[in-house]
């Protein structure tokens, strides 16, 4: 049998070759077949060979989910570069730290987008980056930019490139080099660079898709941003791997999230679990036609077991599957199956996926083993050698614990645990227990500071639509259902939590709120 591909080049010439002129993306009035996505990426990178990437080179993409960022994205592997995946919060100050620290030499950037003029902030931000190629993707109109290449002035630019150097190009890059160089999201501290070759992000990419059933008929509208490895590697690349057609949603609303859904025939829809209770809790649900759905797979974030047997039954998904992985672990690690109980798929992270193993440290931290595994962050020996033991185990930081099947179950981050009266505290346990309680949408419980026992819960708590919910009611369950040194001491309510473009609470800020 012959094994797959492992570049991306060589896994978009199998897909055009497999799939041709089926459907490949679809965003808006733009539709690609296989076979023009490859033409869109040939001509784009035969622009970045013209401008003189060179393979090894760092390209950075600070872009919304669109067809502009699945071609730059490939066009960059195609001519051998790293992509650096830029996070669209990110203030100019950050963005251009992450891009002085790959030491960029192209630049795909969005122009003007939700009210932000994100090259006009770099530029003021950072006049001395010195990129060399700066690529702006139209997302509110084109007009011409100084000193940048629109992106429908690449056609030209590639012009003093043949097909035939181009190929050549791709047919050079090597299954060791570098993919991609996503920075983890700081919410403990300064980024890191993840670096990651292509081999290991299709090997995870295809075993990822495995589990998830994805496959050349369907059509996967893709939430998660791409700049994020569940956009990204759960996104591009398994759909890259598979055949399936991509539709980017460039940001998350429920409305149009439903309208697509209805008029793309979404078979697929992935992201943590509010994307899904947002849909299950809107008054205009039933008025949608929702029936193409098929396949659903969060994580992130605790998930209630209502919510699984909700997205079975209301929303008929066939396939309702939680993950986990981290950035450093390539972005994958372990899966629920499709015949897992709501139960199991709502209380676990699944076991491994192929390619992975795993045991817990004698402290309980988490640890995974792959050929998938970064090879190291980017410029700091130091903090790779801390992540990384000498005997391949990635410390992943999470707390967690392994059923005598073999499912894994986080029960907290190592620096998220608070010790109340002597005893160890893990969030997520709470969390997971608030979130059975009716009226519950969303909870996160912190560690905050207490003269007798050191320091106590805090559970910040977003009501379902229509509750009437009270902190007597949160502390009364409670009560009734963990240990005394478990229940929260202190209820506040929020309209939202905060979350990072991952889907995680960013507990820091809420932390920082109460400082």
């Amino acid at each position: 049998m012959t094994s797959p591909p492992q570049t991306t080049p060589l896994a978009l010439h199998a897909a055009a070759h497999a799939y041709g002129d089926a459907p490949a993306v679809g965003d808006g009035a733009v539709r690609l077949s296989w076979s023009q996505l490859l033409d869109s990426v040939r001509e784009t990178a035969r622009a970045l060979m013209a401008r003189g990437i060179q393979r090894g080179d760092r390209i950075g993409i600070w872009a919304p989910n669109t067809h502009h960022w699945v071609t730059a994205v490939l066009a960059s592997h195609y001519v051998g570069a790293a992509i650096v995946p830029l996070n669209t919060r990110y203030v100019a100050a950050e963005a251009a730290d992450v891009l002085s620290r790959v030491h960029a030499k192209a630049l795909f950037i969005t122009g003007e987008f939700l009210g932000r003029d994100r090259l006009t902030e770099l530029r003021t931000a950072a006049p001395e980056l010195g990129i060399e190629t700066t690529i702006v993707i139209p997302v509110e109109g084109e007009a011409p930019v100084e000193d940048a290449i629109v992106w429908s002035e690449l056609g030209k630019v590639a012009e003093a490139v043949s097909l035939e150097q181009v190929i050549a190009r791709a047919e050079s890059v090597s299954p060791n080099d570098l993919s991609d160089i996503l920075f983890t999201s700081g919410t403990t501290g300064r980024s890191k660079g993840v670096l990651i070759a292509h081999h290991q992000v299709l090997s995870s990419a295809r075993a990822w898709a495995d589990c998830a059933t994805l496959n050349h008929t369907d059509r996967y509208l893709i939430v998660p941003p791409f700049f994020h490895s569940f956009g990204y590697k759960a996104g591009i690349i398994a759909s890259l791997v598979t055949g399936a057609a991509m539709i980017p949603q460039a940001v998350f609303d429920v409305r149009e999230t439903m309208r697509l859904i209805q008029g793309e025939r979404i078979t697929v829809l992935t992201g943590p679990p509010t994307i899904h209770q947002t849909i299950l809790d809107h008054p205009e649900r039933d008025g949608a036609d929702l029936s193409s759905l098929r396949v659903a797979v969060t994580g992130a974030a605790t998930v209630p077991v209502v919510l699984i047997e909700r997205m079975r039954s209301e929303l008929d998904f066939e396939v309702v599957l939680t993950a986990y992985g981290q950035t450093e672990s390539g972005g994958f690690g372990t899966m629920c199956r499709p015949e897992d109980s709501s139960e199991t798929i709502a209380t676990t992270c699944g076991r491994t996926i192929e390619g992975f193993e795993m045991k817990l440290a004698d402290n309980g931290e988490l640890l995974l083993r792959s050929d998938q595994v970064m090879r190291g962050y980017l410029d700091d020996p130091q903090a790779t050698a801390a992540t990384i033991d000498a005997d391949g185990w990635l410390h992943t930081g999470d707390v967690a614990v392994i059923d005598d099947r073999g499912y894994m179950k986080v029960t907290d981050r190592l620096k998220d645990m608070y010790i109340s009266g002597g005893f160890n505290v893990y969030p997520a346990e709470v969390e997971q227990t608030m979130a059975r309680l009716e009226g519950v949408a969303e909870t996160a419980v912190i560690g905050v500071p207490d003269e007798r026992m050191g320091e106590v819960g805090k559970v910040f708590v977003v009501r379902r639509s229509g509750s009437e919910l009270t902190a007597e009611d949160v502390q009364a369950y409670a009560k009734a259902q963990l240990a005394n040194f478990k229940v929260p001491k202190y209820v506040e309510f929020r309209d939202e939590l905060p979350y990072n473009a991952a889907g995680k609470v960013l507990k820091r800020q809420l932390r920082e709120e109460k400082a």
